[in-house]
């Protein structure tokens, strides 16, 4: 797959006065085996039950969450009950998360590489995206414009389905990330700054937020592939407080880490700092993240600290309205 850039599109010029803000997406998706193949069944999405409670506390922070949520948890009675009280809370958004392998219609082989939707016939990622569409629009009585392709992994025609379907705000690609190995998609060359693209411009592309820290932080993304092609190279740089690559995510970013991460973004001029986690997170044992009750303690604390320090720095939380109307 071509590598992505952000050159392919247009810098966003945010508007007076929005200064540094800061996002939070949810992944709200059903849980599975994380270890085991592909599967069109065998789910369970019981997690989501925790959701409203988890909202509450960020909604405490003035935290307003936008919530990507995928077909089996938009198809299941008991967990759309749970996303309407969240959006009746206040503070919410509904977007669209496409997990392709237990999203109809099923007509593609389940492998590593269908996994990512991307990789599906143009005419099939828009099908399952037409019957994801429809399901969020029964939940909220509002079609969604907000997207994020599970695993990551937008296509060639991605951008161009979501634009076509009223799609305006994507957040798929993770910066200085690199799929290729698993047959998605490779998102080395995309930095933390959001972007115009997609048909006319017209997505406004946002990326998860990924910060280099470290002495040597300003060698970045060459110094850090180049300590890859060395056994346990980018290990040794970390443990050294050389070099680190930190995703602004609770899960399997260390706290003491991510606080630099903020700070160091804050610091570079990142307009938007966009976190994220997964919904079965917040109930242990579903993700690797989150396997016992000590695990979720610390998940918590993560964000109180994280939270606590984004007031301290005066970054405000941004809904993704916000985004799509400070966005020029």
């Amino acid at each position: 797959m071509v590598p992505f850039r952000p050159d392919q599109g247009r810098p966003v010029t945010w508007r007076d006065g929005f200064g540094t803000r800061f996002t939070v997406f949810v992944d709200t998706e059903e849980e599975f085996d994380w270890r085991a193949p592909f599967r069109h069944d065998g789910w369970g999405v019981s997690a989501v039950a925790a959701l409203p409670a988890a909202h509450r506390r960020f909604a405490g922070y003035g935290v307003h969450s936008c919530y990507l949520v995928d077909y089996p948890v938009a198809t299941d009675p008991a967990a759309v009950d749970a996303l309407r009280g969240v959006v009746d809370h206040g503070h919410a958004t509904i977007g669209a998360q496409l997990h392709p392998w237990v999203n109809p219609p099923f007509d593609e082989a389940l492998t590593a590489h269908s996994s990512f939707a991307g990789n599906l016939p143009p005419a099939l990622e828009a099908a399952k995206l037409d019957r994801l569409t429809e399901a969020l629009t029964r939940i909220t009585g509002t079609r969604p414009t907000v997207y994020r392709a599970g695993r990551y992994g937008l296509g060639p025609a991605t951008l161009g389905l979501l634009a076509a379907r009223g799609y305006a705000l994507d957040s798929s690609m993770r910066a200085r990330y690199d799929y290729r190995a698993q047959g998605g998609p490779d998102y080395r060359a995309i930095g933390n700054d959001a972007f115009h693209t997609g048909p006319a411009g017209r997505i406004v592309e946002l990326p998860l937020t990924t910060v280099f820290t470290g002495r040597l932080r300003r060698g970045r993304q060459p110094l850090y592939e180049g300590a890859g092609r060395v056994p346990r190279g980018r290990g040794v740089l970390a443990r050294l407080g050389l070099l680190h690559r930190v995703a602004l995510t609770p899960e399997d970013m260390p706290l003491a880490d991510a606080l630099e991460a903020v700070r160091v973004a804050v610091g570079e001029g990142v307009r938007v700092l966009n976190f994220a986690y997964h919904s079965p997170s917040l109930v242990p044992g579903h993700t690797p993240y989150v396997r016992d009750a000590a695990d979720l303690a610390a998940f918590w604390r993560w964000w109180d600290a994280v939270l606590d320090l984004l007031a301290k720095l005066h970054v405000q939380s941004a809904s993704s309205d916000d985004i799509l109307a400070a966005a020029t």
